[in-house]
């Protein structure tokens, strides 16, 4: 009975919705064997296959699926109304004006969404299609991959890429290890060492590995590819014993086995449940401040359409009321439409003049603006300058939704290590107990020219000293996770030193831990191998010492430090740990230092990277307490990292101190130069890391973000433990606003001379206390606040010891300030993931430090000085571009409907179209919209070069200032304007008219049949020819594809309206345009009335410019005019060329 309730309560605990155990736990039966009778029920759980899915549709639900997405979208949504009202109700206009450009759109992008969609298919099919080896009944068979379950046991090959995520069960190697790369998944190409399962791992054959009777509890599928926990119990003679399951036994989907001739794991994790697919899906949506100022135009222009629409019905209903008029005969409108109640009359003429005027919506604007965000991205891409010859890389566009908001940046924030330095690690210097010993350069594993001999300064310490000394030496040759390959080439590249006897090399996550195991090898001691869990270094003497590494304290950025526990061969245990200062120097008991942390200060100041060192003896039976701990904690399934992280404080404690490291992160070529220029362009650049404050403080003096006449402000630990943190606030926000007079530095237009530079320092524990909900009294009111205001009157602000989630934080403040600022952050590291998701536009750097950054960014580029390229031209060209394209699109349909609304106060308000349908329809679609799309592509309004010599013309588009509310309006104006002068001037053409001898009405200015379709081809002609010498004459950067874009369209016009009136077209019922557009043609008069129209349509833009240029011209303008007066140089970033299909940078 007592079975039956044990079995009955795993049932509800496992299969009840909503209880916590189940979802935090998987149990997993290795081979599908059930477990032993006598200790725990066997219940097979459910879990997906391995299939991997990528695309968004099937055959099946493309086309609803599609059409629900794209009609999600206000434009096409609200194109779809006004055709479904044109189908409904007697409209003045065929529904084929709204339905066709309605078409166009919905199917491009249809199909371009269904093109990438079938590519996925396609990948998806060959990856879930590809052979893997299982392991059945003691046989290595070949299935499908997508055919794998939960609890298969696979065998994989050297350089095979695991096909789900695994937990290693043994390997060809005697120690159990297996070697993988993980490139795809986070771009760290170095080899990282896994764990097979202590009591799996001698199993080595099919006939072993399938006898193997265990089963796996762990977590639930998540996407952290660093984590994991698990237990895994393996039944010997029914009696199951437990073993903790880490990281270091996962081997993640993607991940390549190298250097291992085949190994045996278990699958855990298929399909969409792996951590590769969990880490693929989409993150949140960002959208420009373009695209909100996109919006918020549409919004005012459909308050004007249904103004619009508003005004004419009132004005019909008032026009019609005089019984003498009424609804006009050509309306065909039906006796029993015409005694309807007038309500319902009034309603479907207001949706009548909807439709009319509904053109005033640029439905393919954002089509347009799709194709030259998607397009325009590419110049980016092939920019030859962003091409990283060391790297082999190119700048990447991960999103090209956000192109123009490169040009708009206002803070920048930057990680230090391995973004504005190289992340190449140099060994300097070690102290051991105040004695320093420099070594020549050692240089991530290569030897520096010259090197020949070890070089010390001061004095070697006495003989007493000298076991301390070896110690530090030995703690630095133990206390790290290096791994030592032997052979001269891996993947066919060529390493090691070949100098001295050994031709190894070592590898690391860390290029620290390189550097500092280069630097002992310097010094005398060489670390050789770790083999059968046994630790060997070649120490001065050349006698190899061997020591058994019991347990790995591994490092995590909230500890900053990392433990080993070792055996020495004469029995000793101890604990050697290294890690910052901070971290290392409250938990010492006993050692020199006074000494030790003099010296790592001064390192600090010199911008080198310090670590410290220290150990601890321990006691068989304290060392029997840490085990004790460290099982209890590794075995937990429930907040094992909390469990562990409290384990290891107890354990790391009461440390002697050896002595510490200094190693040099190099700047990053041009980083001083990028900063400078990005401070020129008014951007302001905020340094959040993790180093010390010394050590971020010497960086952002050598980079150029503090000069030496900056007045640092210091808001940290060391002084809010002096002052309360209210009194440091408010000390600071008086010194900053004192010297500005209440201003902020944005009143400024630079970093002038008369006006003093402030710099903060702020570190994590006080930015804590910062973002702490402030307490509303009278000693203390809103922090942030106050701390918003001293950061704006700073020109550089460094944050540093700051945890990850923090530089989010920082970010986020920023963003969400009074003045909501664009921000860019940028980054190459794992930790800095979550800045660059929360910033406006986030930036990964290709650097050392894996790919995450790279994946979850916006933009990757090759290096830091790249990002002066990115945001000074492409950036200032990209915003440019979309503003006049906006602009531009709203103009061009003001000046299309505006004309149709004025018409109405000539016809009665019967909705009589002014333009034909064909016009209607292809206005937008082919006469006017291939010129600004080229436009919105190659413009340069300034040559390349001066915009990198001169960043201050960066400030000329700052704060959206060619999108603002008194540039919209006057657009629309100038739109207004051209509407009324080529409505009435071509009404003032036909003001007078005679009958003919054959009973035709003809104009007497022109001697044109006079009629409403020749009227409105008339008004649509100078439209036509308006809009577009507009466009020309905006444009400041002419190639052959401009001229023929922009002369070929006109041509196209003027073709199209030809054959349309020239020819009888069988497909209509009735032809209203035939003979007209040539018949208008015929008459000189109305040629020089088009011209006289359109001259004086773009007569008032352009004196405008003129006057503004001569008297209050911009920095831009500036510049525009002295290089008009100079001999133009060709322009270097577009070149067309005819023999030659690429377009290159």
């Amino acid at each position: 009975m007592g079975m039956d309730l044990s079995t009955l309560r795993t049932l509800i605990i496992r299969y009840c919705v909503g209880e916590e155990n189940w979802v935090d736990s998987r149990t997993i039966y290795i081979g599908h064997k059930e477990p032993p009778p006598s200790t725990e029920a066997f219940i097979q759980q459910r879990f997906p296959d391995n299939r991997i899915v990528s695309s968004k549709y099937t055959f099946w639900n493309f086309v609803p699926k599609n059409m629900f997405e794209q009609f999600r979208r206000v434009a096409n949504f609200y194109f779809l109304i006004i055709f479904l009202v044109q189908l409904i109700i007697d409209t003045p206009t065929s529904p084929i004006t709204s339905g066709l450009p309605l078409f166009f759109v919905i199917t491009v992008t249809a199909i371009k969404q269904g093109y990438e969609d079938w590519l996925r298919h396609k990948s998806d099919n060959a990856v879930n299609q590809c052979p893997v080896h299982v392991v059945q009944h003691g046989k290595v068979v070949r299935k499908q991959s997508r055919k794998l379950r939960v609890g298969d046991v696979v065998f994989v090959k050297e350089d095979e890429s695991f096909p789900c995520d695994l937990i290693l069960l043994s390997s060809s190697r005697e120690d159990g290890t297996c070697f993988v790369t993980t490139a795809s998944l986070d771009g760290e190409s170095s080899h990282k060492t896994l764990y097979a399962v202590q009591d799996t791992k001698a199993y080595r054959t099919e006939q072993e590995v399938d006898a193997i009777h265990a089963t796996i509890e762990c977590e639930q599928p998540q996407p952290d590819l660093y984590k994991f926990v698990g237990r895994i119990n393996v039944y010997m003679d029914n009696e199951p014993v437990a073993r903790p399951l880490g990281s270091e036994n996962l081997l993640l989907r993607g991940a390549t086995l190298k250097n291992t001739e085949h190994i045996y794991a278990v699958v855990i994790y298929t399909g969409m449940e792996t951590k590769m697919a969990l880490n693929y899906q989409s993150k949140s949506q960002k959208r420009s401040a373009v695209e909100k100022s996109m919006n918020a135009y549409l919004v005012v222009y459909l308050c004007i359409l249904i103004s619009k629409a508003l005004i004419n019905t009132l004005l019909k209903y008032v026009w019609q009321a005089e019984a003498n008029r009424d609804e006009p005969w050509y309306n065909q409108r039906t006796e029993s439409e015409k005694q309807r109640h007038i309500v319902i009359r009034a309603f479907t003429d207001f949706l009548a003049f909807m439709v009319l005027f509904n053109y005033i919506i640029p439905v393919s604007m954002y089509v347009t603006v799709e194709m030259q965000k998607f397009l325009g991205s590419y110049f980016i891409m092939w920019d030859d300058e962003m091409f990283d010859e060391e790297l082999g890389e190119r700048a990447v566009v991960n999103t090209s939704d956000l192109n123009e908001e490169l040009g708009q940046v206002e803070y920048v924030f930057t990680d230090k290590t391995g973004t504005l330095t190289e992340n190449n690690m140099e060994f300097i210097e070690c102290c051991v107990d105040g004695h320093v010993y420099v070594p020549h350069a050692i240089c991530n594993g290569q030897v520096m020219p010259g090197a020949a001999s070890m070089d010390m300064i001061d004095t070697s310490p006495g003989p007493g000293a000298r076991e301390h000394e070896e110690l530090f030496f030995r703690a630095l040759c133990l206390c790290h996770t290096v791994q030592v390959k032997e052979e001269e080439t891996v993947d066919g590249i060529k390493h090691g030193l070949h100098q001295g006897k050994s031709t190894s090399f070592y590898i690391s996550s860390s290029p620290d831990e390189v550097a500092l195991v280069e630097g002992m090898k310097r010094l005398g001691f060489t670390y050789l191998r770790l083999k059968d869990s046994h630790m060997e270094i070649l120490n001065r003497e050349d006698e190899i010492e061997r020591f058994e590494l019991l347990e790995v304290l591994t490092f995590d950025s909230v500890r900053r430090r990392m433990s080993v526990i070792v055996r020495a061969s004469t029995g000793e245990l101890y604990l050697f740990c290294k890690g910052a200062d901070s971290a290392i120097f409250p938990r010492v008991i006993s050692g020199k230092v006074d000494e030790v942390k003099a010296r790592v200060e001064r390192n600090a100041v010199e911008g080198l990277r310090t670590l410290c060192v220290a150990y601890r003896p321990l006691s068989p039976e304290q060392y029997e307490e840490v085990c004790h701990l460290l099982s209890g904690a590794k075995l937990a399934l429930q907040d094992r990292d909390k469990r562990l992280a409290e384990a290891y404080y107890l354990i790391e404690k009461d440390l002697i101190l050896l002595g510490a490291t200094a190693v040099e992160d190099r700047l990053q070529e041009k980083a001083a130069d990028t900063i400078e220029s990005l401070h020129k362009a008014g951007m302001k650049v905020w340094v959040l890391t993790g180093d010390k404050m010394e050590t971020a403080a010497a960086t952002c003096y050598a980079s150029k973000l503090f000069h030496r006449n900056t007045q640092i402000l210091e808001l940290t630990t060391k002084r809010t433990e002096e002052q309360s943190l209210h009194d440091v606030l408010f000390d600071l926000s008086r010194t900053v606003l004192r010297q500005h007079g209440g201003m902020t530095r944005d009143t400024f237009s630079g970093l002038s001379g008369d006006c003093t530079d402030y710099g903060l320092i702020i570190d994590g524990a006080t930015l804590s206390a910062v973002m702490r909900p402030g307490q509303e009294d009278s000693s203390s009111g809103n922090y942030k606040e106050i701390f918003l205001e001293i950061c704006r009157n700073c020109s550089a602000v460094l944050c540093c010891r700051m945890a990850p989630l923090q530089k989010a934080q920082i970010v986020k403040l920023i963003k969400d300030s009074k003045e909501h600022p664009i921000t860019l952050a940028i980054g190459d590291g794992a930790n800095d993931v979550s800045m660059i998701l929360e910033a406006h536009v986030g930036i990964g750097i290709m650097g050392k430090e894996g790919r995450q950054a790279v994946r979850n960014s916006d933009y990757a580029i090759p290096k830091f000085k790249h990002l002066k390229k990115i945001l000074l031209v492409h950036g200032h060209y990209y915003y440019i571009r979309i503003s006049e394209l906006v602009q531009y699109f709203f103009y061009k349909n003001v000046c299309f409907i505006f004309p149709q609304f004025l018409y109405q106060f000539f016809c009665g308000f019967s909705q009589q179209p002014l333009y034909d349908t064909a016009y209607l329809t292809l206005y937008n679609i082919s006469f006017t919209s291939l010129p600004i799309l080229l436009y919105s592509l190659i413009e340069q309004h300034i040559n390349m070069d001066i915009l990198k010599k001169d960043p201050s013309l960066y400030r000329d588009i700052a704060k959206n200032s060619l999108l603002r509310w008194p540039i919209f309006i006057y657009w629309t104006i100038l739109g207004v304007y051209d509407a009324i002068v080529m409505f009435f001037g071509a009404y003032f053409l036909f003001d007078n008219t005679t009958f003919t001898s054959n009973g035709q009405l003809m104009t007497t200015n022109t001697q044109m049949m006079f009629g409403n379709w020749t009227f409105g081809t008339l008004v649509f002609t100078v439209l036509v020819f308006t809009v577009t010498f507009k466009l020309a004459l905006d444009t400041h950067y002419w190639t052959w594809i401009n001229h023929f874009v922009i002369w070929g369209s006109l041509i196209f016009f003027v073709v199209f309206s030809l054959l349309w009136g020239g020819i009888i077209w069988p497909f209509l019922n009735y032809q209203r345009m035939y003979y007209v557009f040539m018949q208008m043609l015929s008459s000189g008069p109305a040629w020089l009335s088009i011209i006289l129209l359109i001259t004086a349509s773009l007569l008032p833009d352009v004196v405008k410019k003129v006057i503004c240029r001569a008297l209050w011209p911009t920095t831009t303008e500036r510049i525009q005019f002295k290089g008009r007066c100079l001999a133009s140089e060709p322009s270097t970033i577009f070149m067309l060329s005819q023999t030659s299909s690429r377009i290159s940078f």
